[in-house]
């Protein structure tokens, strides 16, 4: 682990454990080793670093490109191993910038809703994320966020200490079948629809 990362992993875990009390079930669901593809629901800014908490080594995640205002800033989330996504212009650079990164062995966090959620209800996956699925052939490993909304709701500046849970669920491999049937736009929902509903399991 690089030091600006660890430096950043450090930072947000003692953050997460003492302002919000992190609670952690089902690590024993965790892949720790090879190309996974982490997704999750999304209910605040605060996801990305907390789901990144739960490993010991580096992953990748996505981030506006809004958010990146000026060189500084740039540097700090290239440096933490964002991927720029453009939300006006979408296209398929970020998608082919993750399976990439998960053909090589890496580790990456998607969030198939797309967005944050406003109320809390998970919404409907996209089918990038059964595209990216499909491509790569990475294990999928569901997690669940709740109270991350309560803590830093969609819209607000203002931090409330409420208690933050990560649930993780068993990893999900597609099968032979899936892989080969899967294909276009209907073909990637199916596959969404299952991660996502793996999500809202847990």
């Amino acid at each position: 682990m690089r030091w600006i990362y660890w430096f950043g992993w450090s930072l947000f875990g003692s953050a997460y454990r003492s302002l919000f009390g992190l609670k952690v079930v089902g690590r024993e669901h965790l892949v720790l080793d090879g190309a996974v593809l982490v997704a999750s629901n999304h209910e605040s800014f605060l996801d990305p670093p907390l789901v990144g908490t739960l490993y010991r080594d580096e992953m990748f995640y996505l981030a506006r490109k809004t958010l990146m205002k000026g060189p500084l800033l740039t540097w700090i989330y290239k440096a933490w191993n964002s991927i720029p996504v453009d939300q006006d212009r979408p296209d398929m650079t970020s998608l082919k910038a993750i399976i990439k990164l998960l053909n090589s062995g890496k580790r990456v966090l998607v969030f198939p809703e797309g967005e944050r959620s406003l109320d809390g209800v998970i919404g409907v996956a996209q089918p990038g994320v059964g595209l990216i699925a499909v491509k790569s052939n990475a294990v999928i490993q569901p997690i669940r966020i709740r109270g991350a909304r309560e803590a830093l709701p969609r819209g607000s500046g203002r931090i409330r200490f409420n208690q933050i849970s990560l649930h993780i669920g068993p990893p999900i491999r597609l099968t032979a079948e899936e892989l080969t049937t899967a294909k276009g736009k209907h073909g990637y929902q199916h596959i969404a629809d299952r991660v996502m509903a793996a999500i809202q399991a847990l």
